[in-house]
């Protein structure tokens, strides 16, 4: 069957780069990694999924210009919203500390969007999960960043890792959308519009 479109994944996340390959598409459509600096600022009067859909959009506007009929893509962005307050990526270690001791013993939300974009169309979906965590000791904080140390994660922690399997009691939702990558969204948007 001829590959009639070509996925441009523009993310320098590993995870989001592995999801993309584990969805076993690539006999009908090419890929291919194209990343771009984009300062990720947002108008501060954004809440929860409007700031990731903001951002997802702005990292596609990089791109505007440059896309062939054949190809599609994808931008997105990840937060943790808790208290009506947006985590993003800690700004160093203590600030790290921080964040996870606001985690401790209590539920926040994952958000993750991600804009589809062609040469004639732009279009973003979104996905929250719910995440609980127990309480996490102080030397249990500093074992995780120390050992893992996850400054390139929004909300400085991945699911996946230590943290994930010793402090969080409860999650409602989507597990990949906390990785990253709401994956049964994606997937089923790509193979239902593209295919």
């Amino acid at each position: 069957m001829p590959k009639s479109h070509k996925i441009i994944l523009a993310s320098g996340s590993p995870r989001r780069q592995q999801f993309f390959k584990d969805f076993d598409l690539w006999d009908r459509f090419d890929f291919e990694i194209r990343l771009k600096e984009v300062d990720e600022i947002y108008p501060n009067t954004l809440k929860a999924e409007e700031i990731t859909n903001y951002l997802a959009e702005l990292k596609a506007k990089a791109f505007d210009g440059e896309l062939l009929d054949h190809e599609i893509l994808v931008t997105s962005d990840t937060l943790v919203w808790l208290n009506d307050k947006a985590l993003g990526k800690p700004k160093d270690y203590e600030d790290a500390v921080a964040i996870l001791k606001s985690l401790s013993n209590a539920t926040h939300e994952v958000i993750t969007s991600v804009c589809f974009k062609t040469a004639t169309t732009t279009e973003t979906i979104f996905d929250t999960t719910k995440v609980t965590f127990n309480t996490l000791s102080e030397g249990s904080i500093r074992y995780y960043l120390d050992n893992y140390k996850p400054f390139d994660k929004a909300g400085a922690y991945g699911i996946q890792e230590w943290i994930g399997l010793i402090g969080i009691s409860k999650i409602e939702g989507s597990y990949t959308n906390v990785v990253g990558l709401p994956t049964e969204k994606v997937y089923n948007y790509l193979t239902r519009t593209f295919l």
